[in-house]
């Protein structure tokens, strides 16, 4: 990962960032619990255990230069780029990407590295900040100010590139994967305080319902698309039924008759 990725890290110790995680991670835990297959791979973001509901055998957690392994992380960890991963093609069965995209350098090279390295039907789970969310506008008018010479704290992380989910929807369809599913969470006004975050906690329930477009948080899952390939159904959906037997009923014949 670039090391932009610090920035990430230190602002998850912020109260709307610990917030967001705690959504992040009961999302993943839901998305990935009934995926099933071998080889799975998390990329980047040790604070969150995205594979720890996944059942698959081999799981493992991509870590960049800048990162360190986070205590209790249930996959095994391993030294790699994004753009570059340790894996032959189709090989892997589901792949998480928590805010990759957004800190990586080449975020195009790095969606087309996991299209590689995943199987025919594999999936691929990307979250990340919505631009176009409460907290994305406060990050917008921050840094007008900032170029205005007036000030402005930023809300969010300095370094990235938030994607919106309409741009990544367009950058999944060109490396032929079918968006599967679009959720969002994370409705709360930008503040910064726990308090005021909780005391604006019943808009999670209403956002979600009323606007759910504008969540500060949004997770995608992606079909990973063959063209041509068909799958095999087993051998015996293809056997004829053979008809049953009529049964033989014996009748009893009176003497008269």
């Amino acid at each position: 990962m670039s090391g932009e990725i610090i920035g990430l890290h230190h602002w998850f110790d912020t109260s709307p960032g610990r917030h967001l995680l705690a959504w992040e991670q009961s999302s993943y835990d839901e998305l990935v619990a009934d995926v099933f297959g071998f080889h799975a791979l998390q990329l980047g973001l040790p604070a969150v255990d995205a594979l720890r509901a996944n059942r698959m055998p081999h799981r493992w957690l991509a870590l960049g230069p800048a990162e360190t392994e986070a205590p209790g992380n249930s996959a095994a960890a391993l030294l790699a780029e994004p753009v570059m991963l340790p894996f032959p093609e189709a090989s892997l069965d589901l792949v998480l990407m928590p805010h990759t995209l957004e800190v990586s350098v080449d975020p195009h090279a790095a969606l087309r590295e996991v299209q590689r390295v995943l199987v025919p039907e594999g999936r691929v789970v990307i979250s990340g900040l919505n631009p176009w969310s409460l907290w994305g506008f406060r990050q917008k008018r921050a840094r007008l100010y900032q170029r205005l010479g007036a000030g402005g704290r930023l809300y969010l992380p300095e370094g990235g590139e938030f994607i919106a989910p309409g741009r990544l929807r367009d950058w999944l369809q060109l490396l032929d994967f079918e968006l599967e599913s679009l959720s969002f969470g994370c409705f709360r006004p930008a503040v910064n305080s726990e308090p005021w975050l909780q005391r604006f906690g019943w808009m999670d329930s209403l956002g979600a319902r009323w606007w759910p477009a504008l969540g500060a948080g949004y997770v995608a899952v992606a079909v990973k698309r063959v063209h041509g390939m068909r799958l095999m159904e087993p051998g015996w959906r293809g056997v004829p039924v053979p008809a049953a037997a009529q049964a033989q009923v014996a009748q009893r014949v009176r003497p008269n008759e």
